[in-house]
Formats: structure tokens, C-alpha cells, sequence
């Protein structure tokens, strides 16, 4: 490599413009990464990436983390995004550095987290030979990705980066792949600035249609039973989404319910939320879903999971449906009123709306509807009972809820990380968020292994915070060499694992619709976590009875370094409430401890 880049050595095609700077590919891209505003990349050097891992060993303005596994790199940068607004950034090599990073940038593209992806590919003239660590990255990502780039030429390398940026976070956010052939990382490449005109190609549309937003706030004030169902867009579109939901949603007096994706963006302890709906949202979210005559989703896409068995969902409401990207209107459920545009601005405007029009809601009705909800709410469908004898057995739901309620004796700001699986879902239920951006999970794709990195890339985005990954045993597995990477950056992440010894919602089906059939779901041979822990420099705990679980949980919180504490749960419980497979909102098991099922009539009144 040439000590200084000559501007001849360029190709014609390539050739800066008089005034360019020309530097190595490397230091461009390192150059853009700094226009943009990037302070941390994570990722995993390989041969096609060392000119740039070079360059950054010769820079201090960016920070790598340097991950055990490619995959983790994605889910650190995803979480590191969804906690700061920002863009994650991802450097990976050629052949199986892009490829292990595929799981990770499909989850992104599911739950719409902006993130950009650089890997390396062989220098331009072995492209298509099967060279060495050669693959058809963007062949491979087409369909992982919002985009994706193979940069062929040097002069197009400042271009891309920025464009790639602008296309992950803008519109409905997302991942954004660039393939970058060694030769052109190594050779000469002209530096240029971010452009400032628009976008050529890609200008998504934010604003939304006020005529579309007067329609859907004249719906709402002559609701009798309305909804509010919230997604993850809210929280897309910034801290002042939720800030502006909440007032929106006190200033008419309607409940509201959220998707897995959206919890943190309304308080979830506020008395007008209704938890979660959905597969195993709450009781009375759900039946209000199904008997609500105003439904009014705002940045939410209509989710198998939330909706059930289609043709039933919500079956006699009027729909009103906000989102940022046109594909999603009326894809899954046909609406009423569509309106197009960024949530945040939409619900901006509907206040606007609802202060500009006359007239207000029928009270009356308003309040009846209440009273149905508080009926709902009285069958108390999250309500388990804990033996409190010392030696008893824990229950998963009460480690999830004695976590929340000592993590908030201690003040601090709280960052919570999942696995998936039924931990998943009793964190969703049992730890409650009132700041957006503190709910960390794996929503659309479901992503086993998720938890672990994402801690790791909220811990780095917050070094001063509570960031707690709450895990089950199995899933934990799925990523565990992270650990090293904890212990590298001295990061005080706190691993809590539900460990039944099952993969527990698998289990949990086997058990429902398979006749108890366990077939593969029992982990045979897990290790002790606690030595595990020990051997990655963290402290490893253990509770094995209720009477432990608390003294685990504060030494831990208290610890200042890292931490996995292994709690020995019930091996048989199952979450619920749950709507089965192709069942409806209101055809809901509740569980054991919970007396039968309740059945709403379009009306919204209860059947007895």
C-alpha cells in the first residue's frame, strides 16, 4: 500500500473532482463514519477487512468492540441503536463473517432497527472465481436487507456510505448491507462530504395527509369504544412520539394497548394502558381489541401475533391505521382510514385535530366502556400465586416481578435485554417500563441468542446504567461466548437466567398440542452457570428456593461488575394468558389459576 495515494492511479470512472481529497478506501470510509456521526462499531476482523481494522488501529475518534461471534455483533449494534436513536454500525469480513451476520440483520429488518452492515469481499477482479472466503454477500442479503451495495468502483465508496446511512435510518428504519472489496479499502479513493440535496431515488414520506388525519379524529370523537393500539414505530420515530402519545392519550380519555415492540412508548403503569395484546397479551387487552368499535393503530403492522385468527379480529370496529411505510397499509387487515407518515407526526397532528373540532365523546358511553375494561381487568389474567415458604419452588413470573420491583429500589436508569421464549413473554408481563427505549427483544424474528449481545450494546451506549438481560438457559446458550466479550470491556451486564432445564415455550406446545410429547426440549446437559460465570471473570449466583431469590437479586444489582445469576425456576409452568393458534381475541386459555373463558359480543358486553 502506497504511503500516499496518487489521484492518477484512479480509473477514469473513479476520478475525484478537482478539490477532492484522496486518501486509502479505508480512511474514507472511517472519514464517513465520522460525517455521520458514529462513535462505536461493532464487529470481527478476517483478511478481506484488514486494511480498514488498520485504519482504525491509526484513528482514536471511533470505538470498535470487538465481539466473539458476527451474529452478536448485529444484535449488539441493533440494541445499541433501539437505546440511542442512533444508527448501529457492524464491520464483519468476507464468506462467513457476512454470512453469520445474516440472522442478525434479518431481526433488524423484522423489527425495523436501523443498522449498517460493512463486510468485506474479495478485491474486485476474483469476484464470481469462488476466491478464497468468497460469497454472494448481496446475493445472499438481498432479502435481509432494507438495501444493500456491492462497491465496485473507488469513486462511488463515499457516496454509498452516505447513502446507506440516510436509507437506514430514514422512512421505516432498517438495515443497510455494503460490500467492500478488499482492493478498494487498499487503493486510492476521492473523500466527499455528505451531500445536502435529497435523495434522488429515496424520499419516504413523513408527512401525513391532514384530510386523512381530520377523517380518523372525527371517527374517534364519535367513538363509543375506542382503542388505542401502539406499535413499535412510536418509539422509531424518537423520544417525542411517546411524550405526545401520552398527552394524546389523556387529552380523550381512551385506553390503550401495545404490541411487544411497543412497550415503554405509553407508561405501562399508567391506569389508561391495558398491557400488552396479543398471543399472550392481557385479558383485558385483547377482549377490549375484539369489542372495541374505534380501533386506531398507530406505528403497529398487524402482527400474526397480535391479530389471531384474522377474520376475527376486531371484528365490528372502525379501523384507523398510521404507519410510515405504504407496504404495510392495508397488507394484513383492510382499514377505513389510512394514514401515511411518520407516527410521530401523525399523532402530532390528531392533536391538533381533535382541539380544532367540535364537538367531544359520548362520557356516557366513555364510561360505560371503562367500566367493561375495569370488568375485564378483574379476572386478573397475569395473577399467579407464589408459595412464600422458604424452601419453595420459584415461579419464573415471581423472579420477573421481585427483579422489577428491587431494580427500582435502586434509582437507577434500567435497560432490560431479552431471550425469546417464554422468559420473553413473562418479562413482557411482569417488568414494567414507562421510557421508551428501555425494552430490548426480539420481536418478529425471535431470535434465540438475542439477549446476551443487545446487553452488551446497550451497556456500551449507557455505561452508567442498570442493563439486565433476563434469559432463559437455552437461549442463553445460543451466544454465551459473549461473555468474553463482557469481560474484555469490563462491562457490568447482569445475566439472569430463568432456568427450568427446557427449551420452555416449545415445551409449553408440546404440552398444548402435542399430547405432552417432549420430544428434544429437555437441555440433558447443561453446565454449572455459576462456575461458568466464574471462568469469564463475572460473579456467578445461584437461587435455587424462594427463600434465596431475593438476597440473589440485590447482591447482584449491588455488584458493580458482571454478573449471571442462575435461578432455578419451576419446570412446568406455562404462559399464560394465550390465544391458541387460529383462535380469536376473545377465545383466550387463561390458565389454571384463572376460571374459564369469557366470550365478548360485538357489542362489547360481557356473556355470562
Amino acid at each position: 500500500m502506497n504511503a500516499t495515494p496518487n489521484l492518477n492511479d484512479l480509473k477514469p470512472t473513479a476520478r475525484a473532482q478537482a478539490g477532492d481529497v484522496v486518501l486509502s478506501g479505508a480512511e474514507v470510509l472511517l472519514r464517513v463514519l465520522a460525517d455521520q456521526g458514529v462513535e462505536v462499531v461493532f464487529g470481527y476482523p478476517g483478511g478481506a477487512v484488514l486494511p480498514i481494522y488498520d485504519a482504525l488501529f491509526r484513528q482514536n475518534a471511533i470505538r470498535h468492540v470487538l465481539v466473539r461471534h458476527e451474529q452478536a455483533a448485529v444484535h449488539a449494534a441493533e440494541a445499541y441503536a433501539r437505546s440511542t436513536g442512533k444508527v448501529g454500525v457492524v464491520l464483519v469480513t468476507s464468506g462467513p463473517g457476512a454470512t453469520n451476520a445474516v440472522t442478525g440483520l434479518v431481526d433488524a429488518l423484522m423489527d425495523s432497527i436501523p443498522v449498517v452492515c460493512f463486510s468485506g469481499q474479495v478485491g474486485v477482479p476474483l469476484i464470481g472465481t469462488d476466491a478464497f472466503q468468497e460469497a454472494d454477500t448481496t446475493g445472499i442479503t438481498r432479502p435481509a436487507t432494507k438495501h444493500n451495495y456491492l462497491v465496485r468502483r473507488p469513486g462511488d465508496l463515499a457516496r454509498v456510505v452516505h447513502e446507506a446511512f440516510h436509507i437506514a435510518r430514514s422512512g421505516r428504519p432498517g438495515p443497510v448491507l455494503v460490500d467492500l472489496p478488499k482492493n478498494l479499502t487498499v487503493g486510492p479513493a476521492p473523500y466527499q462530504p455528505a451531500s445536502r440535496a435529497p435523495h434522488p431515488s429515496y424520499r419516504p414520506r413523513t408527512e401525513p395527509d391532514r384530510e386523512a388525519v381530520s377523517r380518523a379524529v372525527a371517527a374517534m370523537k364519535g367513538a363509543k369504544r375506542p382503542l388505542f393500539y401502539t406499535g413499535g414505530g412510536i418509539i422509531n420515530s424518537g423520544p417525542g412520539a411517546g411524550e405526545s402519545l401520552g398527552r394524546l392519550v389523556r387529552m380523550t380519555g381512551f385506553p390503550c394497548t401495545s404490541t411487544l415492540m411497543g412497550l415503554g412508548a405509553f407508561p405501562t403503569t399508567d391506569r389508561q394502558f391495558l398491557g400488552m395484546l396479543g398471543m399472550h397479551g392481557t385479558y383485558e387487552a385483547n377482549l377490549a381489541t375484539h369489542g372495541c368499535d374505534v380501533l386506531i393503530a398507530l406505528g403497529a403492522r398487524f402482527d400474526d401475533r397480535v391479530t389471531g385468527r384474522l377474520d376475527a379480529f376486531s371484528p365490528d370496529s372502525f379501523k384507523i391505521h398510521a404507519d410510515i411505510d405504504p407496504s404495510q397499509i392495508n397488507k394484513i387487515v383492510q382499514v377505513d382510514v389510512p394514514v401515511l407518515g411518520d407516527a410521530g407526526r401523525v399523532i402530532d397532528m390528531m392533536i391538533e385535530e381533535w382541539e380544532r373540532q367540535n364537538g367531544a365523546p359520548d362520557k356516557a358511553a366513555l364510561a360505560q366502556w371503562w367500566q367493561q375494561i375495569d370488568a375485564w381487568r378483574g379476572i386478573r389474567s397475569l395473577h399467579f400465586t407464589q408459595d412464600m415458604t422458604p424452601s419453595a419452588i420459584i415461579r419464573p413470573q415471581h423472579a420477573v416481578r421481585r427483579l422489577y420491583e428491587l431494580a427500582m429500589e435502586t434509582g437507577r436508569d434500567t435497560y432490560v435485554s431479552t431471550e425469546v421464549g417464554q422468559h420473553q413473554m413473562w418479562a413482557a408481563q411482569h417488568f414494567q417500563f414507562d421510557r421508551p427505549n428501555r425494552w430490548l427483544t426480539s420481536g418478529g424474528l425471535g431470535t434465540m441468542g438475542y439477549g446476551l449481545p443487545a446487553a452488551v450494546g446497550a451497556q456500551i451506549a449507557h455505561p452508567d446504567a442498570l442493563v439486565i438481560d433476563i434469559a432463559g438457559e437455552a437461549s442463553t446458550l445460543m451466544n454465551i461466548q459473549e461473555l468474553g466479550t463482557i469481560a474484555q470491556y469490563r462491562l457490568p451486564v447482569k445475566l439472569f437466567i430463568l432456568n427450568n432445564q427446557y427449551m420452555g415455550m416449545v415445551r409449553q406446545w408440546q404440552e398444548l398440542l402435542h399430547g405432552s410429547r417432549y420430544s428434544e426440549s429437555y437441555s440433558a446437559a447443561l453446565p454449572d452457570f455459576v462456575r461458568l460465570a466464574e471462568s469469564f471473570h463475572a460473579r456467578g449466583m445461584r437461587a435455587t428456593c424462594v427463600g434465596e431469590l431475593d438476597d440473589v437479586i440485590r447482591a447482584m444489582l449491588a455488584e458493580p461488575g458482571a454478573v449471571v445469576a442462575d435461578i432455578c425456576v419451576a419446570q412446568d409452568e406455562n404462559v399464560y394468558p394465550m390465544i391458541p393458534s387460529g383462535a380469536a381475541h376473545n377465545q383466550m386459555l387463561l390458565g389454571p389459576e384463572q376460571d374459564g373463558e369469557v366470550t365478548v359480543s360485538a357489542e362489547g358486553r360481557m356473556l355470562v
